[in-house]
This record gives C-alpha cells, sequence and structure tokens, in this order.
C-alpha cells in the first residue's frame, strides 16, 4: 500500500472521530427549595408498580387489568413505540456499507448497415451477455453526520417510549377515577331510593288523611314536590351512572353494548398521602421525560444541520463477472472492477444551510420551553392535588358532621310526630337536610379519592412499596 493511501486512510480514521454540534447538556430549570427536588435525571424507565390497589378494591384491580389488555389508545401508542425504533435502525444502517446487485442477461442482434469507425460495414451478428455486477457505495461519517442523526432517532425512540408510559399512567388514573364516579353515584341512588320511598310512604299518608277529612292539600302537593324532586334527581344520577359505565367500556376497549361493570356497594376508604415528596418522585413523570428527550434529540438534529456544511465523501465501488457465455460467467477471466471516490462540497446554497441550521437551533429552544413548562406543570398538579386533599379533608369532616347532626334530627322530628307535637311535614324536611348533606358527602368523598389518584399521576405513579399500606407515603 502506499504512503499517500496510507496517510489518506488515517486522516480519514481520525476525521471520522469528530462530531459537529455540542453534546446535550440539560439546561437549569428552577424548583421549589421546600420540596428538596434535585436536578432531576428521567427515569420513566423505572417500573411504576400497580398503585391502585392501595384502595384495596378487586373490582377496580380486574378494571384496571381489562384496560391494560383492551385499550386501542395504548396499543396504538406501543405501535408508536415500534415505528420510532425502525426509524432509529434505518438511521444505524447508515453506518454500514451498502452492497447491491443486479444481475442480468441481454441477448442482442447488430445492424450490418450500421456506420463503421474502420471504413468498411461490420456485418451483422448475434450475441448475448450475462453479467452479476455487484455495486458498494459507503459515506465516511467524517463529522459526525450519521452519528448525530442516530442519536437523534435514539433519543426520539425513547421519547416514543415515555410517551407510551405516559398514555399508561393516563388510562390508569381515568379508570380509578371513572370507577369511583361509579361507586359513588351507587351510593347516591341508594340514598335517594330511601329518600323516595320515605316520601311516597308519606304521600301515601296525607292522601288518606286528606280522604277523612283530617289532612290538607297543601300536605300532599307539598309532599308531591319532595316525591318528584327526588325521582328526577334518582333519573339524572341514573343517566351519570350510564355514561360513566360507557366511558369506562371505552377505557377497557369495548363496545358500551354489553359491557358490565361490576362496583362496590361504598366508596373505598381514602389513603393517607404524605406531602413529604423525596426528590427522585417528579423524575418519574413520563411526560416530563418525553419532553427531555425531545429536547435532546433537537440538540443531536442541530449537529447534523452543522456536518451539512463540511465535505460529505463517498466511496463507491462496482465489481463483478461479464461473459458472453453462461458457462464462463464466474471465471477468473469474466472479472470487472472499479473504484470511484468522490467528494461532496457545499460552495454556493443560496442561505438554505444556514437556514436549516436556523431552523434547527429554533426546534431546540423550542423543546427546552416546552421541556420547562412541562417542569412547571407537574409543580402545579402536585400543587393542586396536594391542597384538594388537604382541604376536601376538612370538608368530608365537616359534611361527616351535618350528616349526623341532620340523621339526629330527623330521629327527633319522628319522635315529635309521634307525641303529635309536629306533622309529618317537619319530618319530610328534617329528612330533606338529610339527604342533601349525604348526597354532599358521597360527592366530596368521590372527589377525594379521585383527588388521591391524580396526586398519584402526578408524581408518577408508583412508590417504595414496602410503605404502601394504609398509612401510603410518597
Amino acid at each position: 500500500m502506499s504512503t499517500c493511501c496510507i496517510t489518506l486512510l488515517l486522516a480519514l480514521l481520525i476525521f471520522a472521530g469528530c462530531r459537529t454540534g455540542d453534546d446535550y447538556q440539560r439546561p437549569e430549570v428552577q424548583v421549589p427549595a421546600d420540596w428538596r427536588f434535585k436536578a432531576a435525571e428521567p427515569r420513566d424507565h423505572v417500573p411504576k408498580g400497580e398503585w391502585w390497589r392501595v384502595f384495596r378494591d378487586a373490582r377496580l384491580d380486574e378494571l384496571q387489568e381489562r384496560a391494560l389488555a383492551h385499550n386501542q389508545d395504548l396499543r396504538a401508542a406501543a405501535a408508536r413505540v415500534e415505528q420510532a425504533r425502525a426509524v432509529a435502525r434505518i438511521d444505524r444502517a447508515a453506518f454500514f456499507p451498502t452492497l447491491t446487485s443486479s444481475p442480468n442477461y441481454l441477448r442482442y442482434s447488430t445492424s450490418g448497415n450500421a456506420p463503421s469507425p474502420l471504413g468498411f460495414p461490420i456485418e451483422s451478428f448475434t450475441a448475448a451477455q450475462w453479467e452479476v455486477p455487484f455495486d458498494l457505495s459507503y459515506e465516511v461519517d467524517l463529522w459526525g453526520k450519521v452519528r448525530r442523526s442516530f442519536e437523534a432517532a435514539q433519543q426520539l425512540t425513547l421519547a416514543a417510549e415515555a410517551a407510551r408510559q405516559n398514555v399508561l399512567l393516563t388510562l390508569q388514573a381515568d379508570v380509578a377515577a371513572n370507577y369511583f364516579a361509579l361507586v359513588g353515584v351507587g351510593a347516591e341512588m341508594k340514598a335517594l331510593q330511601q329518600a323516595i320511598d320515605l316520601r311516597q310512604e308519606a304521600l301515601d299518608l296525607f292522601q288518606l288523611r286528606l280522604e277523612v277529612g283530617v289532612g290538607t292539600e297543601f300536605e300532599v302537593e307539598r309532599t308531591r314536590v319532595e316525591l318528584a324532586t327526588a325521582t328526577a334527581d334518582l333519573a339524572a344520577a341514573r343517566q351519570r351512572q350510564a355514561e360513566i359505565g360507557n366511558a369506562l367500556a371505552l377505557l377497557c376497549g369495548h363496545a358500551p353494548a354489553g359491557f358490565m361493570v361490576e362496583s362496590a356497594d361504598e366508596l373505598s376508604a381514602v389513603p393517607s398521602i404524605a406531602p413529604d415528596l423525596p426528590a427522585s418522585l417528579l423524575e418519574r413523570r413520563p411526560d416530563v421525560a418525553e419532553a427531555e428527550r425531545q429536547m435532546a434529540a433537537r440538540n443531536a438534529q442541530i449537529g447534523v444541520a452543522r456536518a451539512a456544511f463540511f465535505p460529505a465523501i463517498r466511496l463507491t465501488a462496482n465489481g463483478g463477472f461479464q461473459s458472453g457465455e453462461l458457462q464462463d460467467l464466474f471465471s477468473w477471466d469474466s472479472k470487472f472492477w472499479g473504484v470511484s471516490p468522490s467528494i461532496s462540497i457545499p460552495i454556493l446554497q443560496g442561505g438554505r444551510l444556514k437556514a436549516d441550521l436556523d431552523q434547527k437551533r429554533a426546534a431546540y429552544d423550542e423543546a427546552v420551553a416546552s421541556y420547562r413548562q412541562h417542569i412547571l406543570i407537574a409543580f402545579r398538579e402536585v400543587d393542586d392535588s396536594l391542597a384538594a386533599i388537604r382541604f376536601l379533608r376538612e370538608q368530608v369532616a365537616a359534611r361527616e358532621q351535618a350528616v349526623a347532626a341532620a340523621r339526629k334530627s330527623v330521629t327527633l322530628a319522628l319522635d315529635q310526630y309521634g307525641a303529635g307535637t309536629v306533622s309529618f311535614l317537619e319530618v319530610i324536611d328534617a329528612e330533606s337536610v338529610r339527604l342533601q348533606n349525604d348526597v354532599a358527602r358521597i360527592r366530596i368523598t368521590t372527589e377525594q379519592l379521585n383527588a388521591t389518584v391524580r396526586l398519584i399521576k402526578a408524581l408518577g405513579g408508583g412508590w417504595d412499596e414496602t410503605v404502601a399500606k394504609n398509612e401510603t407515603r410518597f
């Protein structure tokens, strides 16, 4: 091998280790000091665990399994991950030379009257040609264009996986929230049915009193109003029950018709979530991880755009076998070959390369802003959920006191009615107050459970399973 060839080979090897563009570095993000968060690194690959089991409801566990197996959005997200992986493999293929072959056979006949450079005509003849050519092509990655492109594809693959994890976490949270809403509306319907039964008994009583001349029409009509109101509320609750059931069917990948949901008779106990937040929890949020990996991919694409400013060297070679007779095709004398290295130098591009680089830089700036916005949204969602849990706990305690007092007032009204000191309308009024507070308590408890689900989702799901007991700490 000549000295020139050796020198060229060494130069190519040295330059092949170069990469244009800056290596990715995470931008600074301001975080609340009292949260004791550290600089986040994506940890969305950490198993989130079956966090919904903290509510200790076997029916919810079954719904989560059905949604995991059949939800179409989750399947679509998984398909997008496979697409991103395939794109990354396509970019990785640029590291290797391409080799193609197009064997062909030609049989032809020449013209006896064709112009001849010999000064006399050449007689017509018929001949055949067999050919098995090979074409080799390879672009030397001097400036890291291929490596940066593959790096971007890798980051986009990780971003697609993080997006799938986000779809999964959102799905699990939606299933839990809709299930608790279904249990809550069932409890409301039970309370409303009891109220309807009581009002129907009262209406029958007042109508009987009116018929015997000891009652008033006012008592009858007033009770009709209470009965109709409770009946309308029950119909509205049944409508909500049907809509929630349809939503769960969709989440579980089924058509609403024929989809049956079995729910608990009463709401689960609300687990206590301590607001002492470790530093690693924000790192588990898949949407934050997706935003960061999108940002890293945009940074790598800047390197690809910069590499376009430099010369590109391509090594090409061709060779193979050519013969007029098939039996001689692969003999040594039938071989042919050629080598053709080339260099492409961008001289005049009309500003296209500069514009492309500016676009990639602007896309990176957009990704940085999006990443920081995701961080801020994460902080807000955690704060909102913590505030909701705290104040809903106070509301539930107050409503429970109100329900207890209302039940006692119903008992007192019944006693007074039995003693003849008040009319049954007083009992109906006391029962209406009890019903209103009981329904409000059920709705607040449902919202308290959903606030807990939102907090778990805001924290990225999952926790240390050794402390996931009735008093759950994150």
